[in-house]
């Protein structure tokens, strides 16, 4: 794959999310946090309801740079979470390369990543770097 800086990506990862795919998360990472299936104790401490974990909502985003750069190219990733995903939620992540430099005799991109919800609100941002051609 041969990309340049400006080369940009955008892919909806999820429509929807539901409270189904969060406790489906819960039970295959292992994290039973109650902020993510219990929502008299996520509006105890502040929230209106329960919300999804970011490490899915990171997964959902990786998946936009595996689907563009192929399943292997990936050499680093990473985010922060800047925002709560919430049931009912559509994420779109996006992806634009902003440095492509040689390292050996591997090219490597820069990828700055960021998801917005539907209200086009930030909840991730982020950076990879993926090996190309």
């Amino acid at each position: 794959m041969t990309l340049k800086v400006g080369d940009k990506r955008d892919q909806t990862v999820i429509e929807n999310i539901s409270r189904t795919h969060i406790v489906k998360y819960a039970g295959t990472s292992g994290d039973y946090n109650p902020l993510h299936h219990d929502d008299s104790f996520a509006q105890m401490v502040g929230y209106p309801t329960v919300f999804a974990h970011g490490m899915l909502s990171m997964g959902l985003t990786g998946r936009m740079l595996t689907d563009w750069l192929g399943p292997v190219a990936l050499r680093k990733y990473g985010v922060r979470f800047t925002k709560q995903v919430f049931p009912g939620d559509t994420l779109t992540a996006h992806g634009e390369v902003t440095d492509v430099t040689e390292d050996g005799d591997k090219k490597l991109a820069t990828i700055r990543v960021w998801t917005t919800n539907q209200k086009d609100e930030t909840v991730i941002e982020g950076e990879a770097v993926a090996a190309i051609d």
